[in-house]
């Protein structure tokens, strides 16, 4: 991937600069070497042309359920010029029928920066087609932040949720258990976590057993 110039004025999400490097060090863990793998809520795109260069085994799709995004991953895809990077895919995850809408079943499924922007009930569907769209074994990563057992911390991680909940009353950041429990009605078993620069956590979790929807 060539770096960008001025000239390109490609997006750039600060948050997505930040997370890059501490994220790629967990993928780089967790990935497979060979396989597609399906990003949600790819917003900018950065990430999507970053990894696709860092995992060229990866037949990596970006995905966002922002038309105006559409255009900024595309961006992003030819300033990078990967061939295992595909043209971004209007899809909203909080949409049941979402699983219909792509081209699975998937190696990996990664989400960056979605569950807490978002209402409840479009983790609800995340999860449940990710049961639909993931190989056996598979694994859904997920990064954020999140509360436990009802225990949101630290003041920082609070005063976040405070913010969201001001602009969307449906954001806000959430539980670990809740997560958790909503992935096991679905075949998925959140099998790990770990910790993550600026009180955020990757999120483990594993297709044990596909409900076929």
């Amino acid at each position: 991937m060539r770096a960008p110039s001025a000239a390109d004025e490609l997006p750039n999400a600060p948050a997505a600069a930040r997370n890059q490097a501490p994220l790629t060090e967990a993928l780089r863990r967790l990935l497979p070497e060979h396989g597609s793998v399906l990003e949600v809520a790819s917003g900018t795109g950065q990430h999507a042309a970053h990894w696709a260069g860092r995992f060229p085994g990866l037949d990596w799709q970006p995905s966002d359920g922002d038309p105006e995004a559409m255009r900024a991953i595309e961006a992003w895809r030819r300033a990078a010029d990967h061939p295992n990077l595909r043209a971004p895919q209007l899809l909203d995850v909080g949409d049941p029928d979402w699983p219909s809408q792509v081209d699975s079943p998937f190696a990996a499924v990664v989400c960056v920066n979605l569950l807490h922007i978002s209402p409840w009930p479009t983790t609800e569907q995340l999860l449940a087609g990710c049961s639909r769209v993931l190989q056996p074994g598979a694994l859904l990563i997920i990064y954020g932040p999140f509360a436990e057992h009802g225990v949101l911390t630290p003041e920082s991680n609070v005063a976040f949720d405070r913010s969201l909940r001001s602009r969307d009353p449906a954001w806000g950041i959430r539980d670990l258990d809740a997560v958790r429990e909503t992935a096991s009605q679905h075949g998925l078993e959140l099998e790990d976590q770990v910790a993550m620069p600026a009180n955020n956590r990757v999120l483990v979790i594993r297709n044990v057993g596909a409900d076929g929807g």
